[in-house]
């Protein structure tokens, strides 16, 4: 468009000068209607074009809800929510191996900075050297040290493990505690990983509230809160309470394998029609599906020993550390 400009102000330099008075008037024709309407004719007939105009209406049948939706919309739309990725993800459970509650507190705290998929190739090397609290409290830090390297700020999760497994010890008889404000007071342990021992181990309702969690729920508006502890509570107020443990895991499981932080795959999106934040990622059907991670890409998932009930959904357990 540029050139075709700077191309039309030649010409009309030059017969200006041959015949001012005459010439004065055409130059208005060409740049008005002519300079402007034909680049916008051409740019609709190309391919690009055609593709934007072919994305805008799948933007527009997305349910974008009004910034003064009401609470009672709000409520239904993220039950709805809940209700389809329970169809999506039946199979969902907690990503993390464990055989006991002790296993699972421990994996939470080691899975902090790092992934699930790592902690779980991890930790079987380290339950089979302490496979109890009195174990580990009384492990050598620096042999502990060597075994949890792979994870990540090895140093001060050795020190929380070993100091979680000492307080399991000293103060309540070598078993995890089934209340949050006993859990709580543990080295390295917060609300999150105490409501993932609590829904997990001991069947009692709580909410996960991870960056999977606090991501998702901002993009649907379900609050605009940052704070995971308001977040919890903002987003508990919108389910019943028996509900908050397989929707932390709905959510969780939607995040990592379709809802990225960088790139969500819009277009594979089960929920995209309730979905504010459609549009941020790839919506083309075809592209979307190649970021689809973990089973849904037809990858392994996280877990070494993952439930039947996954297994017979198609999932595909990880490797063990070390394999190609």
């Amino acid at each position: 468009m540029g050139e075709q400009s700077s191309g039309g102000s030649k010409k009309t330099g030059k017969t200006a000068k041959k015949a001012a008075p005459v010439k004065k008037g055409a130059p208005d024709k060409k740049v008005t209607p002519a300079k402007k309407v034909t680049p916008a004719k051409k740019a609709v007939g190309t391919g690009k074009a055609v593709a934007v105009k072919k994305a805008a209406p799948a933007k527009k049948v997305a349910v974008r809800p009004p910034r003064d939706e009401s609470r009672t919309a709000l409520v239904r739309r993220a039950r709805r929510i809940n209700r389809e990725l329970a169809e999506v993800y039946p199979y969902a459970h907690p990503e993390l191996d464990f055989e006991n509650p002790f296993q699972l507190l421990v994996a939470t705290v080691l899975s902090a900075q790092t992934t699930d998929l790592r902690v779980n190739q991890t930790t079987p090397a380290l339950f089979a050297r302490y496979p109890t609290p009195e174990d580990l409290a009384a492990a050598n830090p620096e042999e502990v040290e060597e075994i949890l390297r792979p994870c990540g700020f090895f140093r001060a999760k050795t020190k929380s493990v070993i100091g979680l497994s000492k307080a399991l010890t000293e103060d309540f008889g070598g078993e995890v505690p089934g209340r949050l404000e006993d859990l709580v007071k543990l080295p390295g342990v917060g609300r999150k990983t105490a409501f993932v021992v609590l829904g997990n181990a001991f069947g009692r309702p709580g909410i996960t509230v991870d960056t999977h969690f606090q991501r998702l729920v901002r993009r649907w508006q379900w609050t605009d809160e940052t704070d995971p502890d308001k977040i919890e509570a903002a987003v508990g107020a919108l389910f019943p309470k028996s509900e908050w443990t397989d929707l932390s895991h709905h959510v969780i499981w939607h995040g990592r394998r379709i809802c990225h932080a960088r790139k969500p795959a819009c277009g594979a999106c089960p929920v995209a029609p309730l979905c504010p934040a459609y549009g941020e990622g790839e919506t083309d059907p075809e592209k979307a599906r190649k970021l689809l991670k973990y089973e849904k890409g037809g990858f392994p998932g996280q877990r070494l020993k993952p439930p039947q009930a996954y297994l017979d959904a198609g999932g595909r357990p990880a490797p063990p550390l070390g394999a190609a």
